[in-house]
């Protein structure tokens, strides 16, 4: 597929979206929702509040993992090597 049609279906699926936000806070058809009994920002809040804390638990894991790494990393290179006897 080329690139611009790539992109004209991605700023499709980028207004279709923002639609549906703007839809839940200011229905366009007066009481009647384009997708009746949906509030996708209300669902987006709550999603997002659901996945904070999973994102910062992983996100501290990944950090402390990579510290954790690094200091046994330079540890190494810090001891110093053994050399072994050459064989004649």
């Amino acid at each position: 597929m080329h690139a611009a049609v790539k992109i004209i279906i991605g700023l499709i699926l980028i207004l279709i979206g923002l639609g549906l936000f703007v839809d839940s806070v200011y229905p366009l058809f007066g009481n009647a929702s384009l997708v009746p009994g949906v509030d996708w920002l209300a669902n987006f809040v709550i999603v997002l509040t659901g996945v904070i804390p999973i994102f910062l638990i992983l996100l501290g894991l990944f950090i402390v993992w990579l510290e954790a790494d690094e200091l046994k990393t330079t540890k190494e290179f810090k001891e110093p090597v053994e050399e072994k006897p050459k064989k004649k």
